[in-house]
């Protein structure tokens, strides 16, 4: 335990207001900023803690960058804590999606913001690839993983098997294989050293023990999920009620809701399935804009999974009923976004305390290992669903002997796209640029070539 003073729940939220407001580049590029700001910079907690909690956030469904922040926040200051880290992870965001919700709302169809739209899904499609290296050279350690990983692609991809199934099966794998022995489940094998310094347990403000608030209470479990559950679902009840299951109000609530408990693998593994069911499933966007919507969540701070804000706006201002389109549109993105993240909390609040008590359960620590891995693959999914519909006007569905999955017509290959995505490609690869820099560069380079009639 260090001899620096613990900060007050007043100096945690500046450091929580900071994050916020830095939280750019997707979950990869947020757990890195967690790291250096929280483990390198002001020591609250070790490596070895850090990384515990990331591998719990990975098994839960939602995104897992505001779920760590929930976790630490409630690890350093208690209940109140865990509150104030997420609302400040997710704020900026909230603001940021719904004016430029507006905007598109508004002026999308213009030649400018379509130009600007069309460079951004370059840059995206670039920054998801950029996201499946960092989380692989982490979570791949060895030819396990590897086959762990490659097995969720193709699940995923060419046979349509369901997430929580993956992550389920993955997290039996680890938990099987560590209990069996295997080398390759065994301790050390996880995500790897996140920073450039490695900072032990025992020299940080949290130490190696565990603060009497993180024990396992049935009385304060059973509090804290009364309140989050009717918060959370007693408006979704009211809503079928009142207005019945097929107003757009009751659908976006019912279905952000279940997005909520079965999208496991985090925010990337969200938002594939998001894009399947808005898009194909309720029409309340084409491919086009889901990826111009994931451009916005990409340019703000704020978890990558705001962009349900933004699908909730755009479903709820084309069925707005009797009220006025922006109106509904900005209610639905509101809606959206309570029931996307608010049983966040409860995942926290009810399963950390039992997190914290098997920190050193080898079996656990595997399994959550093995989840890592699995979401590797996940990813690469999405990132090959982003190149299909960015680089190709149109595909072709191939369902035949299990295979359910997505090929281009060839011939409807997009050169300009093309184009904007190699030059995303070297600026993240080889110039080594961050994320805004790409975006606004590949917004810019849009832009000109839609002006120029070329795109």
């Amino acid at each position: 335990m260090t001899d620096r003073p613990y900060p007050t729940l007043a100096q945690a939220t500046r450091i929580w207001a900071r994050i916020g407001l830095l939280s750019f580049g997707g979950p990869a590029g947020q757990i890195a900023l967690m790291h250096r700001i929280l483990v390198e910079e002001q020591k609250w907690l070790g490596e070895r803690r850090f990384l515990h909690a990331l591998n719990y956030c990975m098994l839960l469904p939602g995104p897992e960058a505001m779920q760590l922040a929930v976790y630490i926040g409630w690890l350093m200051h208690r209940t109140l804590g865990g509150i104030i880290a997420g609302l400040l992870f997710v704020a900026p965001g909230v603001v940021a999606i719904m004016g430029l919700s507006w905007i598109y709302a508004i002026w999308g169809n213009t030649g400018t913001l379509e130009g600007l739209f069309f460079g951004l899904k370059a840059a995206v499609l670039a920054i998801v690839l950029q996201a499946v290296i960092r989380i692989g050279s982490r979570a791949l350690k060895n030819g396990a993983m590897i086959g762990i990983a490659a097995a969720s692609f193709v699940a995923i991809f060419a046979f349509g098997v369901p997430f929580p199934v993956i992550i389920l099966a993955a997290a039996a794998l680890g938990y099987l294989g560590a209990r069996a022995g295997w080398a390759a489940f065994g301790a050390g094998g996880g995500h790897g050293k996140m920073g450039g310094t490695l900072v032990e347990d025992a020299d940080t403000l949290l130490g190696t023990g565990t603060p009497d608030h993180t024990r396992v209470s049935a009385g304060w479990a059973a509090r804290v999920s009364a309140v989050i559950l009717a918060l959370w679902l007693v408006p979704v009840a009211a809503l079928f009620l009142v207005l019945g299951p097929q107003n757009v109000f009751s659908q976006i609530a019912g279905f952000f809701s279940v997005m909520a408990v079965v999208t496991f693998g985090g925010a990337h593994a969200v938002l594939a399935y998001v894009a399947q069911e808005a898009v194909q499933n309720f029409g309340w966007l084409a491919p086009g804009e889901m990826l111009d919507g994931l451009g916005m969540a990409e340019t703000t701070p704020g978890p990558l999974i705001m962009v349900t804000q933004f699908v909730g706006f755009m479903g709820a201002m084309r069925d707005a009923g009797g009220l006025p389109p922006l109106l509904s549109a900005t209610l639905g993105g509101l809606l959206t976004t309570w029931v996307t993240f608010l049983p966040c909390f409860l995942w926290i609040f009810l399963g950390a305390p039992f997190i914290e008590r098997l920190r050193g359960n080898q079996a656990l620590g595997a399994a959550l290992t093995a989840v890592t891995a699995a979401v590797v693959g996940v990813i690469l999914n999405l990132a090959l669903w982003f190149a299909l519909h960015v680089l190709w006007g149109q595909l072709r569905r191939v369902t035949a002997m299990g295979l359910d999955l997505e090929l281009p017509v060839w011939s409807t290959l997009d050169l300009a796209a093309l184009v904007l995505v190699t030059g995303a490609m070297i600026g993240v690869f080889t110039l080594r640029l961050g994320a805004v820099t790409v975006l606004a560069a590949c917004a810019l380079a849009g832009l000109g070539l839609r002006l120029a009639g070329v795109a």
